[in-house]
């Protein structure tokens, strides 16, 4: 995966991965990587006033977007509406995902052809910034979700980490737990990213899911503690190659529809 090559400290590494062996596999299968997706997202800062325009500019995309899909050029889409407000964030932003950049980028110039990149209200925005991700670790549900919740948490990897940190992390943490929470139906989708185009620094990482409902949050947060009670490596594990003060988290109402 994308990201800085770091110093291996391969004993500390193997303690942590024979640490959450036996509980992750306990509940599924031996987690591998799957072919790498791209994600392109634009995040928006809108004026409050404008907050109803954007609304009516995403049900405007949907045709590009459905088209895309259809043709296989895109295998997912949605858009975002921020519900935790940072000083200095967006309120808004688009994203659509393939298997391909040449997926991504196709999806992108036929916005740019019909020109709703330069609509009134996106010419309105404070701030604007794009990113593009690329995920080995993800799964969904197929279909259209409407008013549903996306739970983002960003980490930075510690200077000393090994190579392969987002992968031992994803295999042994975040799969089961989410493949877990997908099975029961408190989650819709969940994708484990690094930036394929780096706008921030090579060691972060990123994590989403999506939420069926609020009910799902919960049981997400409450999967997480009864994990922490029944693995108490866990915490400490992470932590050895997480830089916590790195962290930051968001949520946002979403509508998202996946292949």
């Amino acid at each position: 995966m994308n990201r800085k090559l770091l110093r291996v400290f391969a004993g500390a590494a193997l303690t942590i991965a024979a640490s959450w062996a036996v509980p992750a596999r306990a509940q599924m299968s031996e987690v591998k990587e799957k072919p790498p997706i791209y994600a392109y997202v634009s995040n928006w800062a809108i004026p409050r006033a404008q907050w109803g325009e954007m609304e009516k500019a995403n049900g405007a995309d949907q045709k590009i977007l459905e088209k895309a899909m259809a043709s296989g050029a895109i295998i997912g889409y949605g858009d975002d509406t921020a519900l935790v407000h940072e000083v200095d964030g967006s309120t808004h932003d688009n994203w659509w995902a393939s298997y391909s950049m040449a997926g991504l980028l196709s999806t992108l110039e036929q916005f740019y052809a019909n020109g709703s990149a330069t609509s009134p209200v996106l010419a309105s925005s404070t701030k604007h910034w794009d990113e593009i991700f690329v995920s080995r670790y993800y799964n969904w549900h197929p279909g259209s979700y409407k008013g549903v919740y996306t739970r983002g948490l960003v980490y930075k990897l510690k200077a000393d980490a090994p190579n392969d940190a987002v992968d031992t992390l994803a295999k042994n943490l975040f799969v089961p737990y989410f493949e877990k929470l997908l099975a029961e139906g408190a989650i819709h989708e969940y994708d484990i990213d690094t930036q394929a185009i780096h706008t921030a620094s090579p060691d972060m990482f990123f994590v989403f899911f999506v939420a069926a409902n609020g009910d799902g949050l919960d049981k997400a947060n409450a999967s997480l503690r009864e994990m922490r009670k029944s693995n108490p490596m866990m915490g400490p594990a992470f932590g050895s190659m997480s830089d916590f003060s790195a962290h930051r988290d968001f949520l946002a109402r979403t509508n998202a529809t996946y292949k």
